[in-house]
């Protein structure tokens, strides 16, 4: 009976991360199909109409805070996803609902699977360890132009990552908010692999600037084991492979990663991450100057970064 019952754990593990990691994509063809079948088959087109007009109408809701599900956010489900490597958030310090915040999230890895977990559901138990502190993961404004695709990205609590989208949520919001932005983003993707821990983070001043001019706290945060998830095929220097990775980047802005895991069994080649445990830390968090001295300058970069 515990053979079956640890067995039945296993798959319902596998299954919370598969159906994640496909959800955008499946949903994503369903939509346009569906789309595709009305125009082409059914006289039912001007349907599309109306979808066209509710996007117009809700473009910005993405930007004002999104439009997040408890209901989604506590789902048995992503228990199994936090077990399946398992990821742990461990608390180094006390956040005070009395002040909004941004958490720098590192590093990315290849899915951002910690970031995800410990921050857009509440599997990681966020909730009773920072009490009265609500985060807002911020995502790319590409997850939100697809009807249900949007909705489901932002029940998580997912908010865009654009300036205007961080300025309602820390001003037009009560306090305890804490914006959690993954610094390195896509442009990390290309150096995660097992053994290397490499961050993007030149040029990556746009979440210090909104933290000077809104007053608010840094704070970081870091996830051992993220980049011990994938393995990564690293193609030879100025070869024609690694030439189209980098046109491709220059041209969408996203590294097109050659990664591999595990498959459905333990020893089997796949797209599923390997288990290994993920431990995300938060040190203490970098106070940063009154509004009014607001400015992209270096002391505090500097002091985060030794914090880090």
């Amino acid at each position: 009976m515990g053979s079956i019952s640890k067995n039945l754990k296993a798959v319902l593990e596998v299954f919370a991360i598969f159906q994640w990691a496909l959800s955008a994509f499946l949903i994503v063809i369903i939509v346009l199909l569906f789309h595709l079948y009305l125009v082409v088959f059914t006289s039912y087109w001007p349907l599309i109409g109306f979808t066209i007009i509710w996007l117009i109408f809700d473009w910005k809701t993405p930007e004002k805070g999104g439009r997040r599900s408890h209901w989604v956010r506590n789902w048995c489900l992503w228990k199994q996803y936090r077990d399946y490597f398992p990821i742990k958030l461990v608390k180094t310090q006390d956040l005070s609902p009395k002040h909004n915040y941004i958490i720098a999230s590192h590093p990315h890895g290849l899915l951002a699977h910690s970031s995800f977990c410990n921050f857009a559901t509440n599997a990681s138990n966020f909730s009773k360890l920072f009490p009265g502190i609500t985060p807002y993961i911020l995502t790319l404004g590409a997850f939100f132009w697809v009807p249900l695709l949007r909705e489901y990205v932002m029940s998580s609590g997912a908010c865009s990552v654009s300036r205007a989208s961080i300025n309602y949520l820390l001003t037009r919001k009560d306090s305890g908010n804490a914006l959690v932005v993954v610094v390195g983003g896509l442009a990390e993707c290309r150096y995660s692999r097992p053994g290397f821990s490499t961050l993007v983070l030149k040029n990556r001043k746009g979440f210090v600037y909104m933290a000077l001019c809104h007053g608010v706290a840094l704070v970081p945060s870091y996830s051992f084991g993220e980049n011990e998830t994938y393995n990564q095929h690293i193609f030879t220097p100025g070869g024609w492979v690694n030439r189209f990775q980098e046109w491709f980047q220059r041209l969408v802005h996203i590294y097109p990663c050659a990664f591999y895991g595990r498959g459905f069994t333990e020893n089997s080649w796949g797209f599923l991450p390997y288990r290994r445990p993920i431990t995300t830390i938060r040190p203490p968090d970098s106070r940063t100057s009154a509004p009014s001295t607001a400015s992209p300058s270096y002391p505090l970069p500097f002091k985060f970064l030794r914090r880090l």
